[in-house]
């Protein structure tokens, strides 16, 4: 039998999702400089990267979500306070 993969792309090229014929999954988040920012597989493993330098910085979850919350906030879009706090 085959060994089937199916991977799925974003706009940029960058690869997002991954599944093979043994039902392993990937997904994988990028920030606007194509750097990776997020990456879960279906075996258990979740990761969240930051960078303020070339190397990457190895974060939370919460971390993450703050400095999204932070992205929004200093892109001026229209949002109530609300949607910058976890409620």
């Amino acid at each position: 039998m085959k060994n089937k993969v199916i991977k799925k792309y974003d706009k940029n090229k960058n690869m997002i999702y991954f599944k093979n014929s043994e039902g392993r999954e990937e997904w994988r988040e990028y920030d606007e400089n194509n750097k990776l920012v997020h990456y879960k597989s279906s075996t258990g493993y979740e990761y969240w990267w930051k960078f303020e330098t070339i190397f990457p910085t190895l974060i939370t979850q919460q971390e993450f979500k703050q400095i999204e919350r932070i992205k929004l906030y200093l892109n001026n879009k229209k949002c109530s306070r609300f949607s910058l706090m976890d409620i």
